[in-house]
């Protein structure tokens, strides 16, 4: 897959969208930027970036996720594939319900997927050496360059959902002192069932990653 770099960027996930409609970029291809002025994060939020942290977005065909890959669970299967990449390397990172990245008990990130016609895009954001307040940075030192090339090498992998998941189903119950946005409102995970197809049960309510 090829990774295209830029200096700045409004936002990686924008532009990669943007380019496939166009017909300038066609799937599998990957966008990466050394500063991000307006990117995308939860709930509509930007997610503002200064040099140093990882801005990275990619994109795929449908047709090459691995057949048993639940769609609406994209983010997830992902989010585990880039925490994979992060603890071969030394890093306790850890996945808060369905996407955010943590350290301890900070969020260091977060990554959100989008179908556009055949094609799934994925990005994320990445605190690897500065952080606003009230968030952290990664616990492990990585260049986005070398980060980039090791998370599009583990993508081309094409590892299944059941073996993906069957490691993020054993650290779940880390999400347990904490909460999500549902439909605008703060709900705690506390009493969550995680589903095998990436949903969670909650007040006899099946709940599918937001984005």
């Amino acid at each position: 897959m090829v990774i295209h770099w830029f200096d700045t960027l409004d936002s990686t996930h924008q532009y990669l969208l943007s380019s496939l409609r166009e017909g300038t970029l066609l799937a599998p291809c990957a966008i990466g930027a050394t500063k991000q002025t307006n990117g995308i994060g939860s709930r509509g939020n930007s997610w503002i970036g200064e040099v140093g942290n990882f801005f990275f977005s990619f994109c795929v065909e449908e047709k090459q996720l691995p057949p048993d890959l639940p769609l609406a669970s994209s983010s997830i299967y992902f989010s585990a594939l880039m925490k994979q990449v992060l603890e071969e390397q030394g890093s306790k990172i850890w996945l808060k319900w369905p996407n955010d990245f943590y350290c301890d008990t900070k969020k260091i990130g977060g990554m959100i997927t989008t179908k556009t016609g055949a094609n799934i895009v994925c990005s994320v954001g990445l605190n690897i050496s500065i952080s606003p307040k009230d968030f952290g940075t990664l616990d492990i030192i990585v260049t986005p360059n070398a980060l980039a090339n090791d998370l599009i090498q583990k993508v081309e992998e094409n590892i299944s959902w059941k073996k993906v998941f069957s490691k993020y189903k054993i650290e779940f119950d880390l999400n347990r002192n904490f909460s999500f946005h549902l439909d605008g409102k703060l709900v705690s995970l506390r009493d969550a069932i995680l589903c095998d197809d990436g949903s969670i049960e909650l007040e006899n309510k099946k709940v599918y990653s937001l984005r």
